[in-house]
């Protein structure tokens, strides 16, 4: 005979070791998006720095409040390094003091800071919002670490990070194909 008790208290017992598990390996996780996406040093990050360009050729835009940057251009600000093919800034004009509001790439993006690497298709500095996002096969790379998906959000305020595995530039364009987060995480060697 089976006693109702005996097989409810083996399940409870899995169930609560799974239970702990997901939380130790959602824990692992999060410490892992939190410490791959520049949140080392980000709250030391000074965004009010000046951006600086460098490119092959530039139009200014004026009635458009809008600088064209293209050939291999480079944005630094302060330690922050961003790259693309073509770039475009959007500014504002206060009185003879034109201000970047935002900076849109297209085309091999890469942002790097220190020894951390995030590349994609297309990305966006929001620099009033203080958020860069990237989109179209986000790779990002921390030492031997990396991870792959579809969009990135980094917001500089806050120092937290995210990575979702679809793509924002639609269906099969991102380097993770079943549009999921996708990575390799080095353990330390015993």
């Amino acid at each position: 005979m089976i006693y109702p008790h005996s097989r409810p208290a083996w399940l409870s017992y899995t169930a609560r070791r799974m239970l702990a598990a997901g939380f130790v390996i959602s824990a692992v996780t999060a410490s892992m998006y939190g410490t791959l996406v520049w949140a080392q040093g980000i709250a030391s990050f000074d965004r009010s720095q000046p951006v600086v360009y460098d490119a092959g050729h530039v139009e200014l835009q004026d009635r458009q409040n809008r600088l064209e940057l293209s050939g291999d251009v480079i944005i630094t600000q302060g330690d922050l390094r961003f790259t693309a093919n073509r770039m475009s800034a959007d500014f504002t004009d206060n009185g003879g003091s034109p201000q970047i509001q935002r900076i849109i790439a297209i085309g091999s993006v890469v942002i790097s800071r220190g020894s951390e690497r995030a590349q994609a298709a297309a990305g966006v500095y929001d620099l009033n919002r203080r958020l860069i996002s990237l989109s179209g096969g986000v790779a990002l790379q921390r030492g031997s670490d990396t991870l792959n998906g579809g969009r990135l959000t980094i917001d500089l305020e806050s120092g937290i990070s995210s990575v979702d595995g679809r793509d924002a530039a639609g269906p099969g364009s991102s380097t993770a194909p079943s549009g999921r987060v996708t990575g390799t995480f080095q353990v330390p060697q015993q």
